[in-house]
């Protein structure tokens, strides 16, 4: 005889679409440091700005006799801190709107730490991109898009493998951010990853997306942040992906190594 199952003991599917919990908590830091920033005195803002922005003169060996609201902390802090910033409602909402899609995938896959750290360190190859690429650069650069390169590009070494997000079989959003990745090398060698890359490298050389520079030319975009957040994204996803390597993975790279 059968016997209705109990609800309780089948495996919780998870819908896609929910936002995961430390995705939620960056969008909501975002938002929450947006609002308070934008409710301060102008000369308070400008100083926000300034203090916690990348600014690529700060780094000036140089300079002289000019000093930048933040003193020798802000030439550590700023590397991060600039990505929390956004210049106005359409810029945050932007970020976010390109966010929600990969962000996803990776907080689930990542869990709190891993994604935070990660957004971090993408921050960090974003601005040390700004500043090879604008070293005398006065204005200050803000906004998440480093970041937000960064986390698209993780994501697609495991979001087009076989029973993820991008792929045609895929299942519940949990089991979806926990199939194996695929290694630099077949991700690249994946055409749908390949016009993914064209496309999102095309949109940035010539549009731009995300980041500003506040005081430089009207409609200035830092797209260099972009190419190294994402860039960091692509390279040093392995190094944070905490499920393991498909067994034809680790046999290639066992394989690769043996021929060193």
């Amino acid at each position: 005889m059968d016997f209705p199952s109990d609800p309780s003991s089948e495996p919780r599917r998870e819908p896609i679409l929910t936002l995961p919990g430390p995705l939620t908590a960056y969008i909501g830091l975002l938002a929450i440091i947006h609002v308070v920033w934008s409710a301060m005195p102008p000369d308070l803002e400008y100083w926000i700005i300034e203090a916690f922005g990348f600014i690529p003169k700060r780094y000036d060996p140089n300079l002289l006799a000019t000093a930048f609201p933040g003193g020798s902390g802000a030439k550590v802090w700023t590397f991060v801190t600039y990505s929390l910033l956004h210049a106005n409602l359409s810029h945050i909402g932007f970020n976010i709107l390109w966010l929600l899609p990969f962000g996803s995938a990776l907080a689930r896959r990542f869990g709190a730490f891993r994604f935070f750290l990660f957004m971090a360190v993408t921050a960090v190859a974003g601005a040390v991109a700004h500043l090879v690429t604008h070293e005398h650069n006065i204005a200050p650069m803000i906004g998440a898009s480093a970041s937000v390169s960064g986390a698209m590009a993780a994501a697609i070494r495991f979001a087009f493998a076989q029973g993820s997000f991008l792929s045609l079989g895929r299942g519940d959003a949990d089991a979806a951010a926990q199939v194996p990745a695929l290694s630099l090398t077949r991700a690249l060698q994946n055409p749908r990853v390949l016009a993914f890359l064209a496309i999102w490298f095309g949109i940035n050389i010539i549009f731009g997306m995300g980041s500003v520079a506040i005081g430089a030319e009207p409609g200035s975009v830092a797209w260099q942040a972009h190419m190294g957040g994402f860039m960091a994204g692509l390279l040093l996803f392995s190094l944070f992906d905490p499920v393991p390597r498909s067994p034809r993975d680790a046999e290639n790279a066992s394989s690769d190594a043996d021929h060193v």
